[in-house]
């Protein structure tokens, strides 16, 4: 059945996902009966099993799951390093062929893991499902690019006639893979993915409150028949974090998460006698400029799509946005009738676009913000909390700030944008530049010259125009590399395009004379 369903990307608006959703409401009862409350067992994860209960309800119990200790992570460690003398004499063929079952199990599993997601970040349906669809194209596009590039095997020139040269990839050995909540299927995979078609082993660490999905995640690998001690999942938090991402077995971490996080892994690395890779992404602010050339209809909605959507807990969510004064009050009047008419609420049903705040910290931060404003802007619109539902249920929020502050630098991490008046598109990119971070930015223009001036010198790794579907987010494999500048990223290189997987690999040299 689900093979005839609709397809769910980050783009598709105004698609009919009528089949989607009843076929979801076949499922969700079967999956709560069966995947939730359960309690897991893992090897490398020995120490007692806590409960971990949903942002969707507070009496919904995701399941008990036990955390990993110091013994655990260095056994997992011993067993990833022969695990790594395996794999990284794999062949290309083998790698492709493991690929070419992994997602022929993920499109399976694909709405199993969506509703996953759904009950552990409490994002709405087409979030979640829109999310393993994205995973299992990345099973598509990275060992195609793999494939393409002949395993990252070049013949380079010759300097003599009986002298061959080529120039090859390598793996590094054992990768440390470290996933955040907001997307625990897709970025999960796609770091787990780059590992393994490197010819990496990998340590696989979940989000403390995404264990149920990395669990599922490993039960889908298993499927596929990758070899022992190839891959393996640890589980805990900060802790168990860095007692993975520092242990001297590793040889390389691929993380996303905090900036504060990644640095300090960064930094690590920066101690021992010969660095270790690091492939992060960490974070970002995500400007949208409004000219006075917009379709402003067109900029309200991907605004407001983009700044609310998983309720602005994504690292490329719109959280400022910089109108030209001529047309400001305009903009701000279509985004709060654009805000007024999404569902807000429990995200198991198919009407809900926006569901609750992730924990009792966003609850914390968002009241804050929405005080400050009051007391230094405007709210135009939300802010508040929806009666009869859970404690971290709210209104998203549209305010105006009538200068830069620390709302309009640092990143919220909620559903919260900020909107601010400018003269003209080069104040506006003056202002929005100005920011610690470089992941997205979007623009608004019918006009070609302002359009180019936003591609010339906006500084993010992440550029879109005019796009309804999402201002600034909606990345998908092989379309939209995703990669940050500045304070986002450490390599100049991103994921979901050509330059992620080169990034688990080392080049090595091979010069033979054949006489």
């Amino acid at each position: 059945m689900t093979q005839t369903l609709p397809r769910v990307t980050y783009s598709n608006i105004g698609v009919d996902f009528t089949p989607v959703h009843d076929h979801l409401d076949t499922l969700i009862p079967d999956f709560e009966a069966q995947a939730l409350g359960r309690t897991w067992q893992t090897p490398f994860a020995t120490a007692p099993a806590t409960a971990t209960a949903s942002p969707i309800d507070p009496s919904l119990s995701l399941g008990n799951f036990p955390t990993s200790t110091a013994v655990d992570i260095d056994a997992a460690v011993l067993q990833a390093r022969k695990g790594a003398k395996i794999w990284n004499a794999a062949s290309v063929e083998e790698r492709l062929a493991f690929a070419e079952r992994w997602k022929a199990v993920l499109a399976e599993r694909k709405y199993e893991l969506g509703l996953a997601a759904l009950y552990e970040v409490g994002k709405s349906r087409l979030e979640a499902i829109g999310e393993a669809e994205e995973a299992v194209d990345m099973l598509d596009y990275y060992p195609g690019e793999l494939r393409d590039n002949n395993g990252y095997r070049l013949p380079m020139n010759e300097l003599v006639a009986n002298e061959t040269a080529v120039s090859v990839l390598r793996p590094y050995g054992t990768f440390a893979v470290v996933a955040p909540f907001n997307f625990p299927v897709a970025l999960s995979i796609g770091m787990i993915t780059g590992a393994l078609m490197g010819g990496n082993s990998v340590i696989y660490k979940p989000s403390p409150e995404c264990q149920l999905t990395g669990l599922l995640i490993a039960e889908t690998i298993a499927q596929a028949d990758l070899p022992e001690g190839v891959f393996s999942v640890v589980l805990g938090g900060a802790d168990v974090g860095r007692l993975l991402t520092t242990h001297d077995g590793i040889d390389g971490v691929a993380f996303t998460g905090s900036h504060k996080t990644g640095m300090g892994i960064f930094r690590h690395m920066a101690t021992l006698s010969w660095m270790k890779p690091v492939i992060a992404e960490m974070g970002g602010k995500n400007p949208a400029y409004v000219t006075r050339n917009a379709d402003l209809a067109r900029a309200a909605q991907g605004v407001v799509r983009s700044a609310f959507g998983l309720q602005g807990q994504k690292c490329s969510a719109c959280s400022v946005v910089y109108v030209d004064n001529a047309v400001k009050d305009e903009f701000v009047r279509l985004c709060t009738e654009f805000a007024a008419k999404l569902q807000v609420g429990d995200p198991r049903k198919a009407a809900t676009f926006m569901g609750p705040l992730y924990n009792a910290g966003t609850v914390e931060r968002f009241k804050s913000a929405v005080a400050q404003v009051q007391a230094e802007g405007k709210v135009h619109f939300g802010g508040t909390r929806l009666e009869g539902l859970p404690e971290n249920y709210f209104m998203p929020a549209i305010v105006e700030m009538d200068g830069p502050s620390n709302l309009t630098r640092d990143e919220l991490f909620m559903p919260f944008v900020v909107v601010r008046g400018v003269d003209g598109l080069d104040a506006g990119l003056a202002e929005g530049n100005d920011i610690h971070y470089g992941l997205s930015a979007g623009i608004f223009t019918e006009d070609n010259a302002e359009l180019q001036h936003f591609l010339d010198h906006a500084e993010a790794g992440v550029l879109y125009a005019n796009r309804a579907s999402g201002a600034t987010t909606g990345a998908w494999p092989g379309a939209q590399p995703f990669c940050g500048w500045k304070g986002t990223g450490v390599s100049g290189k991103g994921g979901l395009g050509s330059y992620f997987l080169p990034q688990f690999m080392r080049e090595q040299s091979h010069t033979i004379m054949t006489k």
